[in-house]
This record gives C-alpha cells, structure tokens and sequence, in this order.
C-alpha cells in the first residue's frame, strides 16, 4: 500500500490549548516510507555508541532545552523530576549504555540524544486519522503493557498528549509511547515527531531532521519522505 506522505504531514495539529501553554512549541513532522527494516544490528547499535559518547560529559539539569522541557511538563501538572520528557530520559541513560530496540527505534534514539532534543516515531500502518497534540479530556484510550499483558490506561485530565482517532498514543507530551503504535522491526512507513520549545533554534531542529533523514537514506536510499513545521 502507497502511503499519501504528503496528506499525513499536511495533517499534524497542534491544538490552541496546548499553544497557550507554550506559545514557543514546534514540531517538525517527518512522514517516510521505505524506511529500512530489522533488528538491532553492528550499524545501529555504533549510532547509539557514538549519540552516548557525545553526551558523557554533558550535565543534563544545565542544558537549557532540557530545562525548558521540564517547565512545560510542570505546566501541565506532571512532576518533572519523576516524569521525564524522552530527550532527558535517555541523555540519563547514556553513560550506562543506550537502549537496543530496533534498527529504526535506534537511529531515532541515536539523533534524539546526539541534538538534546526529544524525537518520536509511529508506525503508520497502525495509524488511524490525523496526528494532533491536545490537552486530554481524561477519557481517551491508551494502549500499554501492564503485568506481562495488554493493559489500557487513560491520561490525566489536562494531561498534554499526542493522539490519533483510536486513542493516545503518546502520553505526557512525549514521555511515555503507547503500544498500537509504536515502532517494531517490520515497520516500513512512519511519522517521526521532533519536538522544540525556545530556546532551541530552528536551524538546530533542521539539523536534527537532516541528520535522521540522512541516517535513514544510508540504509534505505530508496527512502521517500514529507517535512513539515507545526508552529
């Protein structure tokens, strides 16, 4: 099945509650098809080596990007210190060693960590309907793992997540990936979400974008993708 790129970047939302939070959030959306398939391999896994070096003597409470991060989740009601934005969590993880997860899951995480930003990624072929960022009701379905087996939970009221018209699929902003939609090693289309707040300029988000884009191609130079920025 061809994915319309252009219709799923074309149709990422922001929504006016979440603006008036952080009038200085973007995302930038990539959506891609013929992404590269597999595994953890020796490639991906020396992305994550090297992201994990570059950051071995970086203090991440000092990083204003990473401060930032943790206003907007105090400003929605979320502990900061207990739940943490995704560029954080895994900047707090690098010293003992990065997660393996898959090839794709890697190389996002690599490029996450490797510009201090936090970066997302969903499988389009479990997506249903548009992309948007809101301030939950409290009543949406989100899709986990508890106890060994499936589990659905549902967000906080106020509680700022991505969703798609299924449920939420990313909780806290962009702490906690729901099940139905995450990444797996056969995922071959997706929608990659890098996310800034100021003080983060623009041309380090681009960099960012080109620096995933430009992983992806050394694997898939057949890749096709859509970029845009929801600001």
């Amino acid at each position: 099945m061809t994915v319309d790129l252009d219709t799923v970047a074309g149709s990422v939302r922001v929504d006016d509650a979440v603006r008036a939070l952080r009038p200085d959030f973007a995302v930038l959306a990539i959506a891609a098809d013929g992404l590269p398939t597999g595994p953890t391999d020796a490639w991906s896994r020396g992305l994550l080596k090297d992201a994990a070096q570059s950051v071995a003597e970086v203090d991440v409470t000092a990083e204003p990007h990473i401060a930032a991060w943790r206003q907007a989740y105090a400003a929605f009601g979320a502990k900061p210190g207990r739940t943490r934005n995704s560029a954080e969590a895994l900047i707090r993880r690098a010293p003992a060693g990065l997660p393996e997860v898959n090839l794709l899951v890697d190389v996002y995480n690599a490029v996450s960590v490797t510009h201090r930003l936090p970066v997302g990624g969903e499988d389009l072929g479990a997506y249903e309907g548009a992309p948007r960022l809101v301030r939950a009701s409290g009543d949406e379905r989100f899709d986990t793992v508890a106890n060994g087996g499936p589990a659905v939970e549902h967000p906080e009221p106020g509680e700022v997540v991505w969703c798609d018209d299924l449920g939420v699929t990313c909780r806290r902003w962009n702490h906690r990936q729901c099940v139905r939609t995450r990444i797996t090693e056969t995922t071959t289309s997706a929608l990659f979400l890098l996310e800034r707040l100021d003080p983060l300029p623009f041309e380090a988000l681009d960099a960012a974008a080109e620096d995933l884009l430009g992983r992806l191609r050394e694997r898939a130079p057949g890749l096709r993708a859509v970029t845009r920025l929801v600001r």
